[in-house]
């Protein structure tokens, strides 16, 4: 499934939302900053929803027609967030340019690639900027400033505490949380996977990072959530820098992450303590190995 299908996928979903909560639609200009993507995008979510009786379209004029319904929706699996979809782009944009300190970054260019409103671009990469990564230049340019040892470093440390209290709060979850059921189906990928490993490992860096995000949303604390965004973009991306022995070291990570959801599983706090530790020193051990001697910050 394309970039594009993806943002027009979730923007249409959310535009069924928005009108079955108000019964009507803003014009085309409103209803792209609303959703955050293009106008072509948002002609398209029109036309789909004119074909299927949602609306009347008629240039700016636009009838509801009827509520939508279930089957109106695409599945949730089809879809990813906004937000994820550019986070994805971006770090596409920065592997295949090798990520090198002082290469450019154009919000402009970037918000075409993927489809979707130069604001949501800008925005995330402000977010970004706050880590030191990436720096504002003039005419929505930016430049890359680098990754090095000591920037991996503290973000480790960061991130082992992080996780340590998420996969604590995740154990102590009740059975009847939802949470358990996406576990469950996240061992179910794994456990294939790890069948499949020698013609499917560069598949496990999407897996990891929604394993890990599931562990990290059991936190309840919008700031390790937030914080977590910039942790997967380099731990989950990295694995693209070096391809030095990465169906070996996935297969290890593979096997460790299945440890670890046995642990969780088991609820003691001892074995969920142990296992998350092991698979953060791995991680830890493989991110500082990927980074070249060479890869410096670039000086402001």
């Amino acid at each position: 499934m394309s970039k594009s299908n993806n943002v027009y996928k979730d923007a249409y979903n959310r535009c069924l939302r928005l009108l079955d909560e108000t019964r009507s639609l803003p014009s085309e200009p409103e209803l792209g900053t609303l959703l955050g993507v293009s106008r072509t995008t948002v002609r398209s979510i029109l036309a789909r929803m004119e074909e299927t009786g949602l609306i009347a379209w008629n240039k700016r004029a636009k009838t509801v027609l009827r509520d939508p319904r279930p089957d109106d929706f695409f599945p949730e699996e089809e879809t990813d967030t906004l937000a994820e979809i550019i986070e994805r782009s971006f770090m596409r944009r920065l592997l295949a340019g090798g990520a090198e300190a002082g290469m450019q970054i154009n919000e402009l260019e970037l918000a075409r690639e993927i489809g979707v409103g130069t604001t949501s671009v800008r925005e995330f990469l402000i977010r970004f900027s706050r880590f030191g990564l990436i720096e504002k230049r003039r005419n929505s340019h930016w430049v890359l400033k680098g990754f090095t040892r000591a920037f991996a470093l503290e973000l480790t440390e960061i991130r082992e505490m992080f996780e340590l209290r998420s996969a604590a709060a995740f154990a102590a979850l009740p059975q009847d949380s939802p949470v358990w059921a996406d576990l469950d189906r996240l061992e179910d990928e794994h456990r294939l996977l790890a069948q499949e490993i020698a013609t499917r490992f560069n598949a496990f860096s999407e897996l990891d990072e929604r394993f890990h995000r599931l562990i990290h949303r059991a936190s309840h604390n919008r700031f390790i959530v937030d914080f977590y965004d910039v942790i997967a973009m380099i731990f989950h991306y990295h694995y693209q820098w070096n391809k030095a022995q990465e169906r070996e070291r996935n297969e290890v990570a593979v096997g460790e992450h299945l440890a670890y959801i046995e642990a969780l599983k088991s609820r003691d706090l001892g074995k969920v303590d142990a296992a998350c530790r092991k698979h953060l020193k791995s991680a830890r051990q493989t991110l500082l190995t990927s980074i070249p001697e060479s890869r410096s910050l670039q000086k402001s």
